[in-house]
């Protein structure tokens, strides 16, 4: 797999993000083709993950190849990773970020398509992506929280603002080995459209065995699959 990597220095939250890139195997040979993106939060610890995650899900699933990006801080101290602060109170500053400098510097760069953006988070992570979905729908085709945690933020479960389009996708992945009481709200999180006519459509996976962090992998590979229409026959099919 290719990569690339650059730092950049945002005026929205004045944190500098450092930003990684996982190329589409065989993406130099296919210079007109243009390839969903995901943009994964907390890039210092599901960019390695996930990038290489992506490689084998086109391999055994035979799901569509994508740029992966990853929004990582260069450390876990506390000192320099500010998630608790971009994922919670600085919440719309982040959100100015991913939209007016991240994802024109990313998409400058490389072949992406627009129309198939996809927001992947985990943990505080996952609130940000519930976050986003309400505020900003349209941005990101699909969505991607597991394990959300709701300690951050209590507006997620305000009423989302308009969409213009009407193929959006939320998945909210649960791993039912979670601690009880945030899997909890996420499953009342997910319940609590049941009957309303939200932006985008509501899907909720549970993880068998999941626990809170180490099934980042298999929550992302859950909802790809159920994003790209994954089947066994299809994937046999396509050998």
């Amino acid at each position: 797999m290719k990569g690339d990597y650059f730092p950049l220095a945002s005026t929205a939250t004045g944190t500098t993000y450092h930003i990684y890139i996982r190329y589409p195997l065989g993406y130099a040979d296919k210079p007109a083709e243009r390839y969903p993106i995901v943009y994964l939060l907390d890039g210092d610890s599901a960019f390695p993950l996930l990038a290489a995650q992506h490689l084998f899900l086109t391999i055994d699933d035979k799901l569509p190849e994508a740029v992966v990006v990853g929004i990582a801080y260069g450390s876990f101290d506390s000192a320099v990773n500010r998630r608790d602060v971009d994922f919670g109170p600085r919440a719309a500053d982040f959100s100015r970020f991913l939209s007016a400098e991240l994802i024109p510097a990313v998409e400058r760069r490389v072949r992406a398509d627009p129309a198939r953006r996809i927001l992947v988070g985990q943990s505080y992570g996952g609130s940000f992506v519930l976050y986003s979905a309400l505020t900003e729908p349209d941005l990101f085709w699909a969505r991607i929280a597991s394990n959300p945690s709701f300690r951050l933020r209590q507006d997620i479960w305000n009423d989302a603002a308009p969409a213009q389009r009407k193929d959006l996708r939320m998945f909210v992945i649960s791993g039912t080995e979670n601690a009880a009481d945030a899997r909890q709200k996420a499953l009342e999180w997910s319940k609590s459209w049941t009957g309303r006519k939200p932006p985008w459509n509501v899907e909720q996976i549970d993880i068998a065995g999941g626990t809170h962090s180490a099934d980042i992998p298999n929550a992302y590979r859950a909802a790809l699959r159920r994003l790209f229409g994954w089947s066994p026959a299809r994937a046999a099919n396509a050998h």
